[in-house]
């Protein structure tokens, strides 16, 4: 402030001229300390389709390998594998609208794949059912077919291809609640599992328990609409600019961290909470509409069903899953943001609790980070150093063990 007190212009003709040019730097000057210094709250955040592909960085990482395969009901499914070491192999499987993607965006230095490699174990990134780089993803399904159809045939694809014995897996959000249906059901050839964020019960803040109380879902169903996606680009009509719009009204969009990315805001109004906008820079906060797009409307009333039962179940109501604890008799490390407003740091330590009552003390264990919420545990801009560690502590201690 005290510098631009002492600017002057040169080579100006008048008063007027000279005032000008200094209005004009001092827009721009202003304008860049803004874009620098605001966050991501400076950003306008619209993509615009029409724009140049952004220049992404080479991943530290060998060149992926992708092998598509099929499922026992004849859905198209895909597997990608970077080869890192002996150790493994490791399933990554993401969560509900998204992709793997989550666990390879080159917006963070280091992403969780590529610390995964470094530590010399041979990564499988899982793109099941609800992966929006799939076909699948349009078609009306629940949680059920991804744990009764695609964890089996990924799991026996990864051990036909590797020869290994049995992989470990991390799992995300859905991915983490489907996989421990899968491995209630009944799922072999897995020794060892970190766990991110939700896993048999669910525990939500009391308006996401109001949504899901009034089926919303359902009630959405009801009204034609047989998905909704978080992805929005500068092409939108105008009732999608206007449901944009209106999204602001939404108490559960209204109560989180404000900024102008209205890929954000619908991802909000989706699930609720997904990150702590500190954890995320802009680079990754401007990459949302890469890593987030549509999701059905039967997962989400699966979804819906077990947060107001507060356990797994199955879509049509059935107590299927937890009558089989003993199935759950592996390693299993929670990991489970502190600040989660999707689902409750609670929603963990019941299953935790639970695990260790039943199956014994010595195969659990359980991190609470602070200051993270969902899903920036897997690309904040420091989980490498605040998350991945526990991680690959757990897949260190059970890499060898078949």
């Amino acid at each position: 402030m005290r510098q631009m007190t002492t600017m002057q212009t040169t080579n100006t003709e008048s008063v007027e001229e000279r005032l000008r040019a200094i209005t004009r730097f001092g827009g721009f000057f202003g304008g860049v300390l803004f874009e620098t210094y605001g966050g991501i709250v400076a950003r306008p955040g619209v993509f615009n389709p029409d724009a140049p592909p952004r220049k992404k960085r080479l991943l530290r990482a060998s060149a992926p390998e992708v092998h598509f395969f099929s499922t026992d009901d004849g859905v198209q499914l895909k597997l990608t594998r970077y080869r890192g070491g002996s150790k493994g192999p490791v399933i990554l499987s993401h969560g509900l609208g998204v992709s793997s993607l989550i666990f390879s965006i080159d917006t963070i230095e280091t992403n969780l794949v590529e610390y995964v490699l470094a530590h010399g174990f041979d990564v499988w990134l899982l793109d099941h059912r609800a992966s929006i780089d799939l076909l699948a993803s349009k078609l009306q399904f629940t949680g059920d077919e991804i744990a009764t159809k695609d964890y089996p045939a990924a799991v026996n694809k990864v051990r036909e291809l590797t020869g290994a014995a049995s992989v470990q897996m991390v799992v995300h959000c859905f991915g983490s609640t489907t996989f421990f249906m899968a491995m209630l059901a009944g799922l072999q050839g897995v020794r060892s599992a970190v766990a991110s964020q939700v896993a048999t019960h669910m525990k939500v803040p009391p308006l996401a328990q109001i949504k899901t109380g009034l089926y919303f879902p359902s009630l959405l169903k009801t009204l034609g609409v047989e998905s909704l996606s978080a992805y929005v680009d500068t092409h939108a009509d105008w009732k999608e600019k206007l449901f944009d719009k209106a999204l602001t009204l939404s108490p559960v969009v209204g109560q989180a961290e404000q900024c102008n990315n209205p890929v954000c805001k619908r991802i909000t109004f989706m699930y609720g909470p997904l990150y702590e906008h500190a954890q995320l820079d802009a680079a990754t906060h401007d990459a949302l509409h890469e890593m987030f797009g549509v999701a059905n409307i039967g997962a989400f009333e699966h979804l819906a069903l077990m947060i107001r039962q507060g356990h797994l179940v199955s879509a049509g109501g059935d107590e299927t899953y937890l009558s089989h604890l003993e199935r759950l008799a592996i390693p299993i490390t929670f990991i489970h943001g502190a600040e989660n407003q999707c689902f409750l740091p609670e929603s963990t330590e019941i299953t935790y609790n639970l695990l260790r009552e039943k199956n014994g003390k010595d195969l659990y264990a359980r991190h609470v980070i602070p200051n993270y919420g969902h899903i920036d545990c897997i690309f904040g801009k420091n989980a490498v150093n605040d998350v991945y560690p526990f991680i690959v502590d757990h897949l260190e201690a059970t890499a060898g063990k078949a």
